[in-house]
Order: C-alpha cells, then sequence, then structure tokens
C-alpha cells in the first residue's frame, strides 16, 4: 500500500476514533443525567429500557473504539490492508467501505458461510 494510501486511513481512522469517544462521552453523560423518580411503573420501566438501550449502543461504540485503535496499530505495523487469512492484500475499495477490516473480501465471505453453515 502507498504512504498517501496510508495516511488517508490513518486520518480517516483518527477521524473515526474521535467521533466514537465523543459519542460515548455523550452516552455517559446521558446516562448520569437521569435521577428522575417514577410514580408510575410503566413510565419507570420505560426509562430503565431505555438506559438498557443505551448500554448497549455504549457497548457497541467501545468494541468499534477497540477495533479502529487495533487498525491505527496495524498501521504503525506495517500491516494495515494485508488479510489475516490468506495474507494477500485488501482491496482499497474494502478498506474505504470497513476500514477496521482484518481479512479481505473473499477470506470474509467464507467465514460467513462457514458460520452459517455451523448455524444450521
Amino acid at each position: 500500500m502507498e504512504q498517501t494510501d496510508l495516511e488517508y486511513f490513518r486520518n480517516l481512522l483518527t477521524q473515526m476514533l474521535n467521533d466514537a469517544k465523543h459519542k460515548g462521552d455523550s452516552t455517559i453523560e446521558d446516562l448520569t443525567d437521569s435521577g428522575e423518580l417514577f410514580a408510575d411503573p410503566a413510565d419507570r420501566a420505560t426509562a430503565e429500557s431505555d438506559r438498557a438501550f443505551t448500554l448497549r449502543i455504549r457497548d457497541r461504540e467501545l468494541h468499534l473504539i477497540k477495533k479502529i485503535q487495533s487498525a491505527l496499530q496495524r498501521i504503525e505495523d506495517g500491516t494495515y490492508g494485508v488479510c489475516e487469512e490468506c495474507g494477500d492484500d485488501i482491496s482499497i475499495s474494502r478498506l474505504k467501505a470497513r476500514p477496521v477490516t482484518r481479512l479481505c473480501i473473499n477470506c470474509k465471505e467464507q467465514q460467513e458461510q462457514a458460520e452459517k453453515n455451523r448455524g444450521r
């Protein structure tokens, strides 16, 4: 991969990381702002459901942050854009669609097919 491509992906991933961290910070603020007391059990149940949903979103954001940090580390290591399964280069178009990917499209399709077959 050319240096200009690496710089592009470094900038893209850094921006994604900043955005994910910002969303995570606002999620935490949303969770800590709710000190309400509910007289109606239905209102309390709705609030608890919303809180659980927010926590699931936060968990997904944390997972994404780890993937982005790993991708940035692979750029530093010189392994970014190389499939971890077959060792072939991952296409630029795939990296643009999914910058945190570790697998080329062929290996990802094989992985998904194997998961689908195990689920049967």
